[in-house]
């Protein structure tokens, strides 16, 4: 009897060491990560569910114009501005933030979609009609927002003496002092204004094509473009050249050349007429 309870109480006591002995290391590292791993998964999940922003947002659907023009965009020109119109590598560039006035600029004149790739899109019969410019127009106006073309009279109000002045300062040295154009460099030029219908000069103005800049509101005010719309339209297109041969159109600098090579061939005549009679 005795043997047994010595038994009983040696296993007793190797059972209290064996759980008073400090845990092994691989236990303390196997512990460590487990608790590690609980910690960040919490962290990740209270961040999911409290975070502004982090859940997926649908795009919103496209107004009936909108799918119109997306059906277009799709035909005509995913080939250079690929999906979503996000661009093209060395084709073309994404046109999500360029706003309508930038599609209803390039496509009502004709300028896209391109004939071919050049230094510069020329004006040419458009391709769509004008419902149609107003859809593609929408379109990307949906995708990314940008600047717009207001509706109505876009010369009501205007005051021609300002137009003229405000086209002297800020259009004269690209388009001429009469809008006929003029070369630029790398193969560029300024084009005639001739042809140019209000919306069309309005919707350069707000988009900047090619290397003309940027005319937003905080540099010329709506009050001043349609000054500017109605100086081009209303005396600029209504000049008939009455003094006769026009020189292009192109300013100044034509004149002064004509004027420079009259003037010395009338004065090497008369200097040879005068020296014959001497």
């Amino acid at each position: 009897m005795t043997s047994d309870n010595d038994r009983r109480r040696g296993l007793l006591g190797r059972f209290r060491r064996e759980r008073s002995a400090p845990p092994s290391r691989g236990r303390r590292r196997l512990g460590a990560a487990v608790r590690m791993i609980a910690a960040l998964a919490l962290a990740g999940g209270a961040y999911t569910l409290f975070a502004p922003g982090v859940q997926a947002q649908e795009n919103p659907p496209l107004t009936g114009a909108a799918a119109e023009g997306k059906a277009l965009f799709d035909v005509s020109c995913v080939t250079c501005h690929g999906r979503n119109a996000q661009g093209v590598e060395g084709r073309g560039p994404s046109l999500v933030g360029v706003g309508a006035a930038s599609v209803e600029f390039q496509v009502s004149s004709g300028r896209m979609p391109m004939a071919r790739q050049e230094a510069q899109a020329a004006r040419k019969p458009p391709v769509f009609t004008d419902e149609q410019t107003r859809q593609l127009a929408q379109y990307v106006q949906e995708l990314g927002g940008g600047p717009i073309v207001p509706e109505g009279d876009l010369q009501r109000g205007a005051d021609l003496a300002v137009g003229g002045e405000l086209f002297r300062i800020n259009c004269s040295q690209c388009h001429a002092f009469a809008g006929g154009g003029g070369a630029l460099s790398s193969g560029k030029y300024a084009p005639s204004l001739a042809p140019a219908s209000d919306r069309q000069i309005y919707a350069a103005m707000l988009s900047g094509p090619q290397n003309m800049p940027v005319f937003g509101d905080n540099q010329l005010s709506p009050e001043e473009k349609a000054d500017i719309i109605a100086y081009i339209q209303q005396t600029l297109k209504a000049d008939q050249d009455p003094g006769g041969f026009n020189l292009g159109r192109y300013g100044p600098s034509t004149e002064g050349l004509a004027v420079f090579f009259v003037g010395i061939v009338a004065l090497v005549f008369t200097t040879l007429w005068i020296a014959g009679k001497s």
